[in-house]
């Protein structure tokens, strides 16, 4: 039978689901409609004086005036004017809001270099625990040797897949790591012990065309400059442009590199491009983003990075998103570890484990503690769940599920770099039908219930759609995903302007995203 969805999109559907899989799309399984989340009543229309859903128990401690202990400067004239409602409403209020959002756990999201992917729940438990949750980041070394260890297991971990000798776990996130790993580099170069390292001449950090945006930031931020890296035509870095911007070499400090690459691409000449930068007294810097693609098949360490971050959050299953906190250590050769971050844990030889606060080379603090300790728990529990072979095969599906769709679409969406890739691929919505752009293509997946992939990034492809499946998301979920994209690109030869228009299926359709930004409205 012809089943038109509220949005517009038609599909031939049978009620056992023929037709999928040849450009058919079943519907019926999309997010189409908020429905009744729309039309709701909002807290506050519902609020009624006096009416409460929870009852405080005494408060134990003598009641006190605030007027006695706070100065008019900081009192309320009057009260807050927060709803008044029953539990019942205000479960209902945030149940609702949380429909109106896409999250990993009700909607696939193949989201480009960010890697959004399942995070077990197993993790969460083990955070729960009481001795490891209730802990207090001032209690003393004596009191917290069980958090101690799992974060130098974390480390010892990180240390082996990455084939370096020392691991920080202080930075926040991937940025911080970006930012923590060239601060160390600054340092090494600088050493006043070590005039031959070329101190503040060494100021040149190269970077590719097809970086992370944070790379150059993150130079600018610890004093380098930065000189652009061409790619060649295969999205490589160009080995001619290389030795042209090392030139004599007197100037580098060295190289930040993603490896596989943003496009989804393992470097065939990292070793040699390692050795040259090496060659000219400068350090490798590799952005760790894309290590889920490469986990248990080959370590940076062993191809000659000196220094790289990992995305905890990515690799190693962290929640992501929503402000943190996240997690970004950094892993460095020995030549390296004298300057990392202050304090950290060391392991003594009757077992037990102390911090240790000061360093005389270290660049020193980086952040008001030395981790975020619940990360660290989720990413050992992630790590010990799936033991060595496990974590292998999170990059074999990771790289197994980004060339199943990449195969699968290359006929529909023209593949920038059409070869085998790593865990991702850059398509192009550039030559579509109609005039229609990537950021329609886009918002018009929203109306099936799919997160956009990654879109206008890298900046070297036009157009681009950069498409992440990770290895947590089965084969029927990514054949429905290759049959909407089939619809959509037929859509844009057939019925342009609901493409151009979506969604159509939100609380919102197209809002001036500039204006979003600059007067956010965050009420319902």
């Amino acid at each position: 039978m012809t089943t038109t969805d509220p949005v517009g999109a038609t599909s031939a559907t049978s009620g056992d689901g023929a037709g999928r899989g040849n450009g058919a799309v079943d519907v019926s399984r999309a997010t189409t409609s908020t429905g009744g989340a729309a039309a709701a009543l909002s807290v506050y229309e519902l609020s009624i004086p006096g009416r409460r859903g929870v009852r405080p128990p005494p408060l134990g401690v003598d009641r006190v005036d605030p007027a006695s202990v706070l100065p008019a400067g900081v009192r309320r004239a009057e009260p807050a004017g927060l709803p008044e409602i029953g539990e019942l409403d205000a479960q209902r209020h945030y149940t609702r809001l949380s429909t109106l959002n896409f999250s990993i756990a009700n909607a696939f999201y193949p989201l480009g270099s960010c890697t959004m992917k399942y995070n077990p729940l197993v993790n969460e438990r083990v955070c729960q625990l009481p001795r490891l949750a209730n802990l207090h980041p001032m209690q003393t070394d004596d009191q917290s040797q069980g958090m101690l260890e799992i974060c130098w297991r974390t480390a010892e971990i990180l240390k082996a897949v990455s084939g370096l000798d020392d691991v920080s776990l202080h930075p926040a996130a991937g940025a911080h790591g970006e930012l923590t790993a060239l601060m160390v580099m600054r340092a090494y170069l600088d050493d006043p012990g070590h005039p031959e390292r070329g101190g503040a001449a060494r100021k040149v950090i190269l970077i590719p065309d097809s970086a992370h945006g944070t790379n150059p930031a993150s130079c600018t931020m610890t004093g380098f400059t930065t000189r652009e890296l061409k790619s060649n035509a295969s999205g490589r870095v160009d080995m001619d442009s290389l030795a042209k911007v090392i030139g004599d070499g007197h100037d580098i400090a060295g190289l930040m590199i993603t490896n596989p690459s943003t496009l989804g691409l393992f470097e065939p000449n990292i070793k040699l491009i390692c050795e040259k930068i090496h060659a000219a007294g400068g350090l490798v810097y590799m952005d760790g983003a894309n290590m889920n693609a490469i986990l248990g098949r080959t370590r940076p360490g062993d191809f000659g990075v000196d220094v790289m971050h990992f995305n905890l959050h990515k690799t190693f299953s962290q929640p992501h998103g929503g402000g943190g906190p996240g997690a970004g250590p950094i892993a460095v050769r020995d030549l390296l570890s004298p300057y990392l971050p202050v304090p950290k844990i060391e392991h003594h030889g009757d077992g037990t484990f102390a911090t240790v606060w000061s360093s005389e080379k270290s660049i020193g603090r980086t952040r008001g503690f030395m981790t975020n300790a619940g990360v660290m728990v989720r990413s050992y529990t992630y790590m010990r769940a799936n033991g060595p072979d496990g974590l292998k095969a999170i990059a074999d599906n990771a790289v197994l599920n980004a060339n199943y769709l990449r195969v699968r679409l290359k006929d529909t969406f023209r593949v920038w770099i059409d070869e085998t890739c790593m865990h991702e691929f850059v398509a192009t919505a550039k030559g579509l039908p109609n005039g229609i752009k990537a950021t329609d293509i886009a918002k018009r997946l929203i109306d099936y219930g799919i997160h956009p992939p990654t879109i206008y990034f890298p900046l070297i492809v036009p157009e681009a759609l950069m498409i992440e499946p990770t290895e947590t998301e089965s084969k029927e979920t990514l054949d429905r995903f290759v049959d909407v994209m089939k619809a959509i690109a037929a859509e844009c030869e057939h019925d342009p302007e609901t493409v151009r228009t979506a969604p159509h299926s939100r609380i919102i359709g197209r809002p001036d995203e500039v204006r979003a930004v600059k007067q956010p409205k965050v009420t319902l």
